[in-house]
This record gives C-alpha cells, structure tokens and sequence, in this order.
C-alpha cells in the first residue's frame, strides 16, 4: 500500500469500517480520534468494546488507573498515547496505547502483511538469525507470500551482480533486495509487493460445470491450474539450480572460472 492509498484509507476510517487487517494502517492519534468519534455516534458507542477488541490486534492497551501527572508521564516516556473514554463523566477512564512493532518474524501475520513495505519485510527477514528463506516455517512463509513476490538465488558472491544477471533484472523490475553471506557464496532474497487482484465470484454458485464450461473466465482459471499442475515439485530441483527458485540464464551460473566445491557453500 503506498502512501497516498494509506493516508485515504486513514481518512476514512471509522469504527463502523474497522477491521483487523485495515487497523494496522492506524497510528495511536488516529486511533484515538476514531474511537472518541466512535463515542458520539449512536451506532456504535454501545459497542466501543467490541472495536477496542478489534484494534487489540494491532495495539497494546493499558488501562491507567492510578491518574496522577507522575503515572501519566511514565507512560509517555514508553511513546504511549492516553486515550480518554467518556471523558468528564462519572464513568471516565483512560487508557495508554501503542502500536504493536513488526520487528520479528513471529509478529508477521494475514492482517498485518499487506501493511508493511518490502524493505521492512526484509529487515525483518534479516533479524531471523541471518539463516535465510529456508530457515523460515512453512507458515511464515504462506504469510508472506500472500503480499509479496519472492524469489530467492545463492551464487558464489563474484557472480551475484554480474552485469545483466538476474540481481540486476530483478532490481530494475522493483524488487527490494537482502543478501545473506553463506561463506565464499551469497544468498539474495528478492521481494516485491503483490498487486491486490480480485477473485472473479460467479452470480449462480449452483450453476453445473457443464455451464461454467461457457463461462470465459472460469475457462481462464482452468488453464492457469492446469499450467501449475505442469511445473516441476520443489523436490525435483537439483544442485545445478544452486537453489534457484526462479529460471536462470544458465550462462549466468557458469562456475567454470571459479574455484568453489561444494563444501564451500555454507
């Protein structure tokens, strides 16, 4: 999501459209200005509860029940912002919050993964430990590969940028790039941000497949699962590929003039 899509979607924001994925393009002012909107609107001051239960997936609340200025200053020094409920009433209460960090591979999830550059996804790949996209679990990476493009190669390091090469393709086709140092070779880790697609939904889910047969999208669907079908199992991939996840000019991966076993891989 760029910058101009993220501070629409700020602006339009309120408790009535609140969900857990879209919650994370909030900051604690923003937030706190929804929730205090949210509480003159007769449609959902009932149920503040139920919208501050939503923005828990995204923000850390604490409730401040010692309200003297020395409490509230120890707060803000951890860059927590006070939100005020029912503010001068006999119920008034007040809350310290702050936006959950994405900092580990653990914070990634579905609703959180689209709210993130690739520059950060890869900063964060880089503090699991320096070990690479292979040492990320199976569910880490469904997560990410739901917002991003990745693709991954580990070459010895004199031939990663060679000129032409897929390193400098896949930079000038925009993908944000992290490098792993694994001896005399180097893995690079290639992501790019997914373009948000719609899924085609048809009228009549009950129509049979004989008249789906007729239906020139569906038709499209079919061949592009049966051209996936067609696409060699990871299992079949072999040490030539280097672990290349994507197709490689085979020229570009040449260790004719250079000297590397491979013992020296990792």
């Amino acid at each position: 999501m760029n910058k101009h899509n993220m501070k629409s979607s700020k602006n339009t924001l309120s408790l009535k459209n609140l969900t857990k994925s879209n919650v994370w393009d909030l900051q604690e002012n923003d937030l706190i200005r929804i929730i205090q909107a949210g509480e003159k609107d007769i449609d959902t001051k009932d149920n503040l509860n139920h919208y501050i239960d939503i923005a828990k997936s995204a923000f850390d609340f604490e409730e401040i029940k010692i309200d003297r200025p020395e409490v509230i200053k120890k707060y803000e020094a951890r860059d927590m912002k006070i939100l005020v409920l029912a503010k001068g009433s006999d119920n008034q209460k007040k809350l310290a919050i702050k936006k959950r960090p994405i900092s580990r591979i653990t914070d990634l999830t579905y609703e959180n993964i689209r709210h993130i550059s690739a520059a950060k996804l890869l900063d964060v790949i880089d503090r699991n430990f320096g070990g690479g996209w292979d040492s990320l679990s199976q569910s880490i990476k469904d997560i990410i590969e739901t917002g991003f493009e990745i693709s991954t190669t580990t070459l010895p390091a004199a031939r990663l940028h060679k000129a032409g090469s897929m390193y400098d393709k896949k930079l000038k086709d925009g993908f944000d790039v992290l490098e792993i140092n694994k001896g005399t070779w180097v893995e690079a880790i290639f992501a790019k941000v997914k373009p948000e697609m719609e899924i085609p939904r048809f009228k009549n889910d009950t129509t049979d497949f004989s008249e789906r047969d007729d239906n020139e999208d569906y038709q499209e669907m079919r061949q592009d699962r049966d051209e996936d079908e067609d696409l060699p199992d990871d299992d079949e991939l072999t040490e030539e590929s280097y672990r290349t996840t994507i197709e490689t000019d085979p020229d570009e991966l040449s260790l004719e003039d250079t000297d590397v076993s491979d013992e020296d891989a990792f």
